[in-house]
């Protein structure tokens, strides 16, 4: 069994590619069934944010379970296959491993320590999970990952001031412009425009958010303490606003060239969403910032954190460790219990068998057989603890995997990630 993540996020990937290969909440599944019909992939997630489309796999073979990932998105972008290639992160195994630890640690996002991609990537398990799209593979990874987020939090002060994108496109207007006297408008009622208007209401400015479902809007509104604005009159607020946030999940722009009009005041507009919401217009005294144009603050963000950020790193690395630990003591205590029953079973069979044939009378068959079973436990005793210890080694694949033959009577009886080490003895037989 391997992992594999591939990986299109803003360090290599700009916001034209990232459009293409974003997901809906309606596309997700599609896409991992699709995902999934490849018979080398056996658990997958899709993390689909604003910053990154990630797939996070289980699979018997790399090489393979690559290739079938990078065709699905071909047709999904209708990008060739070098230029996506081009475009991506492919980590497998422990790179894997130690990028999705970085992820849920917020240490790989543009914004280091956001807060908001922690619950992003439990949206995205939980619905892998409840439409079984992952199992028992991912989800102890997906655990691990979030233990390890848990230990960067506690241990350093990468997140002791919460960030996030919305509040860094925030500071963007207040660095060009006073916010004294400005009437903003968020559009959507996701999780980054509910920051973004807790924020504005908390600077004093004038407020109002809107979203196509009215009641949602009131809901929001209401929590802070904001005012509500009708969507149906999202043309006029174009041109009446001074700042309009946008982050909706809109396959197409919801505000575009046709609806903006010269003004005299600048304008200044955030555009959040991946695919993007505004069309930029080309009138002056219009700031169209998106996702990728905040690279400056972006970059301070990081300065100022370079030290947690170092710590963190540190704790990953540990994290990454005992993970594979873990996993190998996995693999090699169910073996030990099968070579216990397997002797135990033989000391029952030749006990029996040396009453059977006169050797030792009837009345000491629990003897004879308690002194196989001590026997038997004491010749293993070594090689168990051998065993143990070797599980912690670079090779514990291999000696899994040997024993693993050794225990099972049938190669079908063997788990899929042992069955190369059964075919290859079977070959040099042959």
């Amino acid at each position: 069994m391997h992992y594999l993540i591939v990986s299109f996020s803003y360090k290599h990937a700009d916001i034209e590619v990232r459009e293409r290969l974003s997901y809906s909440d309606d596309d997700k599944q599609q896409c991992l069934t699709k995902i999934m019909q490849s018979s080398s992939i056996n658990e997958a997630i899709l993390l689909s944010t604003c910053n990154r489309t990630e797939f996070i796999t289980s699979c018997s073979d790399i090489e393979d379970a690559k290739n079938h990932i990078f065709t699905v998105l071909e047709l999904k972008s209708c990008l060739p296959r070098e230029e996506l290639i081009k475009h991506s992160d492919i980590f497998d195994d422990s790179t894997a491993i130690h990028h999705l630890f970085s992820v849920a640690s917020s240490l790989d996002s543009m914004v280091v320590g956001e807060t908001q991609i922690a619950g992003q990537l439990k949206d995205a398990y939980r619905f892998a999970y409840e439409h079984k799209f992952c199992d028992k593979k991912l989800s102890r990874a997906i655990s691990h990952a979030f233990k390890c987020a848990a230990k960067v939090r506690n241990a350093t002060d990468i997140s002791s001031k919460p960030v996030s994108i919305a509040s860094v496109a925030l500071s963007a207007v207040k660095n060009v412009t006073s916010l004294s006297g400005k009437k903003a408008l968020v559009i959507g009622v996701g999780e980054m425009s509910e920051i973004v208007a807790k924020h504005l209401v908390s600077d004093g400015i004038d407020t109002y958010i809107t979203n196509r479902t009215e009641q949602k809007a009131k809901i929001l509104a209401e929590d802070c303490h904001a005012k509500v604005y009708r969507y149906g009159d999202l043309d006029k607020a174009v041109n009446e606003f001074d700042i309009i946030f946008s982050a909706t999940s809109s396959p197409v722009p919801i505000i575009t060239e046709d609806m903006v009009e010269e003004r005299d005041f600048e304008r200044f507009w955030f555009d959040m969403a991946i695919p993007r919401d505004i069309e930029t217009p080309k009138i002056p005294n219009i700031h169209v910032y998106g996702i990728d144009s905040l690279k400056e603050i972006v970059e301070k963000n990081m300065a100022d954190r370079k030290q947690y950020v170092r710590q963190a790193q540190a704790i990953i690395g540990r994290s990454v460790v005992e993970f594979f630990e873990w996993l190998d003591a996995l693999n090699v205590e169910p073996m030990i219990k099968d070579i216990y029953i397997k002797a135990y079973k033989a000391a029952e069979v030749e006990s029996k068998r040396a009453i059977e044939k006169g050797f030792i009378p009837k009345e000491y068959e629990a003897q004879a057989r308690k002194m196989a079973e001590q026997t038997l436990k004491r010749f293993l005793h070594d090689m168990t603890k051998k065993m143990r210890q070797a599980s912690h080694e670079a090779k514990s694949d291999t000696i899994s995997g040997a024993m693993q033959f050794i225990l099972n009577d049938e190669n079908d009886n063997i788990p899929n990630q042992y069955k190369h080490f059964a075919q290859k003895e079977s070959n040099e037989k042959k």
